[in-house]
C-alpha cells in the first residue's frame, strides 16, 4: 500500500503476476472476473504467529501474566511430547493455521517454530517465512538447541522454504547461546525474531535476577541456582540482531521503559522492525503495544497474530481493528502495517505487500458490509468479510465467485 486508491480500478494477472493496473473498464481481456463493490487489497502479512497452537480452541488463561501464562504453554507442549500421536496432532495443527490464515486473507505468514515437521510445510496456502526458534539457559542446553536449530534450518533451506533464526527471549535463551545462533545465521544471511520487552517479569530477571521467572524456571528445574545464566540486556539484543541482514523485534510492549533499547532500535530502522500483536498483548499485559512511541521514532511497525493460545484466532484484520479502535492509530496506518511492512519484515517485500506490475499476485478481495467514505475504513471494519484469497494468481481461500 504505497501507491493512491484507484475507485472502479481493476488488476490484469498473467501467470501469477499483475502485469498491469488501471481504472474504469479493462480492453482485451476474454476473462474478467467482477469485484462489484468490493475491495482489492494486497494479501495481508501476518509478520508473526506460532502455528503449533491453532487446534487450541480457547486462549489459556492470562492470569498472573507472561510468566505465569508461559508456564500454562509448557504444561500443553509437555503433555503432547508423551501423548501418543503428538507430533501428528502439531502437523494437523499447522495445516489447521494455515488455512485459516489463508480464510482471513493472509498470503505471507511469519512462523515461529520449536521445531520442524517431518513432512515439513505444506507447499499450497500462504508463503512462509520459518523462524526456528531456540531457548536454553544452561550451557548443555544451549548446545543440543544451537545444533537442534541449525539442523532444522539446513532442512528447510535444502527444500527451498525460506528460513530465519528466533533466540526466543531474553530472559530464556543464554548469552553463548543467543551469540552462537545469531553467529551462524549471519553467515548464511538469515533474518532473526526474537520476543522483547514483552514483560515487566522480563526486565527484573535482567536487572536483578529475580521475580516471577526466576520462579518459574527454578520451579522447572531449568535454572541453576548456584551458577545462574548469564542473560543478555535488551539493548545488547538489539545491536546484536542489527549485525544481520534482517532483523524483527516482537511485540515490544515496554520498549518505552528502555530509552537505551528504544535509540538502539531507533539507529538500526533501516534493518529491523517491530511487530506488535495487540490482542495477545493486551490479554497478558492488559494495555495496548505502545504504537505512538514507535510511529514517533520512525520505526516500521508490521502485525502480527501470535497464536491462539493467547488469541481467539488468527485474523490479521481484527489485530488492526483492536488499534483503530483503541486510536492508536488510523485505518490506513494499519492497513500498511499489514501490508507493505509486514512484507519487509519477512524479507518479501520484493514479492508482495503491494499492488504493482512485476509483483506476485498475491492479493485479497474484500466485501464491506456498507459503503464507507474511507476505503481503508472499509477494510478494518468488522462487518466486512473476505471473500477470496490469492497467492501468485491461484484461490487459496474462497471463490471468485464472492
Amino acid at each position: 500500500m504505497r501507491g493512491p486508491v484507484i475507485e472502479g480500478g481493476w488488476v490484469r494477472i498473467r501467470r501469477g503476476r499483475i502485469v498491469a493496473i488501471g481504472q474504469g473498464k479493462p480492453s482485451g481481456e476474454s476473462q474478467v472476473v467482477d469485484v462489484p463493490d468490493g475491495v482489492i487489497l494486497p494479501g495481508l502479512v501476518n509478520a508473526h504467529t506460532h502455528l503449533e497452537f491453532s487446534d487450541v480452541r480457547a486462549p489459556l488463561d492470562p492470569a498472573g501474566g507472561l510468566p505465569e501464562w508461559i508456564g500454562r504453554v509448557i504444561a500443553v507442549r509437555r503433555g503432547r511430547a508423551v501423548a501418543e500421536g503428538g507430533a501428528e496432532r502439531v502437523d494437523a495443527a499447522i495445516a489447521a493455521g494455515l488455512r485459516e490464515s489463508a480464510a482471513a486473507g493472509v498470503t505471507a505468514v511469519g512462523e515461529i517454530a520449536t521445531a520442524v515437521p517431518a513432512a515439513g510445510y505444506p507447499a499450497s496456502g500462504p508463503r512462509l517465512r520459518v523462524f526456528r526458534e531456540a531457548l536454553g539457559l544452561s550451557t548443555a542446553a544451549g548446545e543440543l538447541a544451537l545444533r537442534a536449530t541449525l539442523r532444522d534450518v539446513h532442512r528447510l533451506l535444502a527444500v527451498g522454504c525460506p528460513a530465519g533464526l528466533s533466540p526466543h527471549a531474553p530472559y530464556s535463551v543464554a548469552a553463548r547461546l543467543g551469540r552462537s545462533l545469531l553467529a551462524a545465521g549471519r553467515q548464511v544471511r538469515l533474518p532473526a525474531a526474537l520476543h522483547l520487552a514483552e514483560s515487566i517479569a522480563e526486565e527484573e530477571l535482567l536487572t536483578s535476577g529475580g521475580g516471577a521467572f526466576r520462579d518459574l524456571f527454578e520451579a522447572l528445574g531449568v535454572w541453576n541456582r548456584s551458577d545462574p545464566p548469564l542473560l543478555i540486556p535488551a539493548a545488547e539484543w538489539i545491536s546484536l540482531l542489527a549485525r544481520g541482514p534482517r532483523g524483527i523485534v516482537v511485540h515490544g510492549t515496554h520498549l518505552d521503559r528502555n530509552p537505551e533499547a528504544l535509540s538502539r532500535l531507533t539507529r538500526h530502522r533501516d534493518r529491523l522492525c517491530i511487530a506488535v500483536c495487540p490482542r495477545t498483548t493486551r490479554a497478558l499485559s492488559g494495555v495496548l503495544p505502545p504504537v505512538g512511541v514507535f510511529r514517533d521514532a520512525g520505526l516500521r511497525i508490521a502485525i502480527g497474530t501470535d497464536s491462539r493460545a493467547s488469541n481467539p484466532d488468527l485474523s490479521v484484520l481484527a489485530e488492526c481493528a483492536a488499534l483503530v479502535a483503541a486510536n492508536a492509530a488510523s485505518p490506513e496506518e494499519v492497513v500498511r502495517m499489514a501490508t507493505v511492512n509486514g512484507a519487509w519484515a519477512l524479507g518479501f517485500d520484493r514479492r508482495c505487500g503491494i499492488l504493482a506490475p512485476g509483483r506476485s499476485a498475491d492479493l485479497v478481495i474484500l466485501r464491506p458490509a456498507m459503503r464507507h467514505s474511507d476505503p481503508f475504513a472499509a477494510v478494518v471494519d468488522p462487518a466486512t468479510r473476505v471473500t477470496a484469497t490469492l497467492r501468485g494468481g491461484r484461490v487459496i481461500a474462497g471463490s471468485l465467485a464472492g
